[in-house]
């Protein structure tokens, strides 16, 4: 159904379970390195696979990590809090049950603002923060889709298993409306610049370092009756969000209003076709046979530990944005396009790595923006902060003229090295050397005599021509502005 008939007939009411990977050095109960990239099944103890007589002990630094999100997400923090066993068998949970917190977590009760495009804010509840570890990955080999259905066979590595991870649970959204595919993506990519802010976690969508669950269920306009849920699971960019609630929108829609009846479940997102498969019938939390995690203390941590947490908290993200447009200069519509491109996070890292704002603005939104869409990827994946500011430098610095600077980029991005080593391997700063421009010159002027008198006779634009032959034989390594001062030094003789 057209989203906005959907509007007319149905108001949207959201839920969002965001779960955010911890970057402590081991996992959560063990000792195992936690470490992305490893060959499969090597970060692994007899706790990870659920040996017989293996015991989980708690990672200290991923409780404190735990603490400042709670903080940062406005939480009360429990006095106690307590693990449980959440119950249910699959092949990348090796114990057959996940050790998470059920009815005490270590946050509770908070609220985060977010701010849309357009500059109003949305106060998002959250119900809670809690700690869990994750499951291992699996790898289906076989069939068209890279899903189990149609697989010959799975692969499973359990280097992720046990994993810190902290589960955000939002309280039931109202009054999002049209707004709801546009506030899927601020509040995910508003979590994201929190945990990044606090340095707890990489937050690398494409990594799965941060997954959002996606619950939405329409309620017939006016009625005030909450519709049945669907839950698209382990959405993990933004632009998928705010595309998987549009178009969950626009398929209950089209059911109800047929008079058909939604199926409460999970659903998996689709990012080549943009939209949502069935997955399995959503549990209730009866289905997971919760019960106290009898190997495990409580967590109750010291008043004084919480105070130097909350003391320690950075800017909240609305607050910084505020900022950072003033320390930038940015006009309101420059910033908007950072926000708008889901790109604060990389320009913030490219102007600390020493790059100036406009700069950091102009690459990350021009040229890279425009790689990531052409590969349908988010534009985060295809470089680090510090290489672009690198770029910039080399810039900056008469190295690299834009044109040049793009072949790098496009270099860096297909794994040759840093800028530099880029330039050094493919040969291409600028060529500085006034001899050689001299001589192109001399070259070009030759094959066209009649340039000099027409710049005497103050035709100066006549050098345009002289210097594009110039650029294409030094295979636009030369610095224009210098071959143009040339050229009519040149008519000056």
């Amino acid at each position: 159904m057209d989203f906005d008939k959907a509007l007319e007939l149905f108001e949207p009411v959201l839920g969002f379970e965001v779960h955010v990977e911890l970057n402590t050095k081991t996992k959560m109960f063990s000792s195992a390195p936690n470490n992305f990239g490893s060959l499969p099944n090597t970060n692994v103890t007899p706790t990870c696979l659920g040996l017989p007589g293996s015991l989980p002990v708690v990672n200290e630094q991923a409780v404190r990590y735990s603490i400042s999100l709670g903080l940062a997400l406005g939480c009360q923090i429990a006095e106690s809090s307590r693990f449980a066993r959440k119950n249910y068998f699959y092949p990348d949970l090796a114990k057959n049950y996940q050790i998470s917190q059920f009815d005490e977590p270590i946050a509770f009760d908070g609220q985060v603002e977010v701010e849309l495009a357009d500059g109003r804010r949305f106060e998002i509840p959250i119900e809670r923060a809690h700690m869990e570890e994750d499951a291992g990955k699996l790898t289906h080999v076989g069939g068209s889709t890279g899903r189990i259905q149609g697989a010959e066979y799975s692969l499973v590595d359990y280097n992720r298993a046990g994993v810190p991870l902290v589960e955000i649970v939002t309280k039931i959204i109202y009054g999002a409306d049209r707004d709801a595919p546009e506030l899927a993506k601020a509040y995910v990519s508003t979590i994201r610049d929190i945990v990044v802010s606090l340095g707890i976690s990489d937050a690398k969508m494409e990594r799965g370092n941060l997954r959002c669950d996606a619950n939405i269920s329409l309620s017939p306009r006016g009625s005030g009756i909450l519709g049945t849920r669907t839950e698209t699971k382990n959405v993990n960019s933004l632009r998928s969000v705010e595309r998987a609630i549009r178009y969950e929108i626009q398929r209950q829609a089209a059911i109800l209003a047929k008079g058909g009846t939604i199926t409460q479940e999970t659903r998996h997102w689709h990012e080549d076709t943009g939209e949502t498969s069935a997955g399995r019938p959503k549990s209730d939390a009866d289905d997971y046979r919760y019960f106290p995690e009898p190997d495990l203390l409580p967590v109750v941590p010291s008043p004084e530990l919480i105070e130097e947490l909350r003391a320690a908290l950075p800017e909240a993200p609305a607050a910084r944005r505020r900022r950072l447009r003033a320390d930038w200069d940015f006009t309101e519509l420059e910033f908007q396009d950072v926000v708008n491109s889901n790109l604060l996070v990389e320009v913030t890292e490219t102007v600390a790595a020493g790059a100036s704002p406009q700069s950091a603005r102009k690459w990350w939104t021009g040229e890279i923006a425009r790689l990531a869409n052409a590969s349908d990827v988010e534009a985060s994946s295809l470089v680090a902060p510090a290489h672009v500011a690198q770029l910039v430098a080399l810039v900056d610095a008469g190295t690299l003229t834009d044109r040049l600077a793009r072949q790098v980029l496009e270099g860096v991005i297909a794994g040759e090295g840093s800028p530099q080593e880029v330039v050094d391997a493919r040969g291409l700063a600028v060529v500085s050397d006034d001899g050689a421009l001299i001589a192109a010159i001399d070259e070009a002027l030759a094959a066209q005599p009649d340039v000099l008198d027409k710049i005497r006779e103050g035709k100066v634009q006549a050098a345009g021509a002289v210097i594009g032959a110039v650029m294409k034989a030094m295979k636009g390594q030369a610095d224009a502005a210098r071959v143009r001062e040339l050229v009519l030094e040149r008519a000056q003789q």
